[in-house]
């Protein structure tokens, strides 16, 4: 399993017209909402129908640091994902362009 990945730069150009899916927690979210779909990554596994009709669609994985979306990618490639791409170096490589 390869996990693409998209830069900060390319993200912040083609935002907002992505499809994000935010793992982080709640808390995290409060002190920086970037938008999208809020599923904490300890959810995922048991949340996964709340977010099927981004099946077949470029979904990008959003986490801090672009660590926990990786492993969020992977659980969701085992549920038959496709198009994921994980935010590389996370919010924060984002927050520091």
């Amino acid at each position: 399993m390869n996990i693409s990945s998209i830069s900060a730069t390319e993200f912040k150009e083609r935002y907002p017209h992505l499809h994000i899916l935010d793992i982080r927690t709640p808390y995290e979210i409060e002190e920086f909402d970037i938008g999208g779909l809020q599923i904490p990554l300890d959810e995922l596994l048991l949340s996964t129908e709340k977010i099927l009709h981004l099946q077949d669609q470029e979904t990008i994985v959003v986490c801090y640091s672009g660590l926990q979306s990786i492993i969020a990618c992977k659980i969701l490639e085992k549920k038959g994902f496709q198009h994921l791409r994980n935010l590389a170096g996370g919010l924060e490589a984002y927050l520091n362009l």
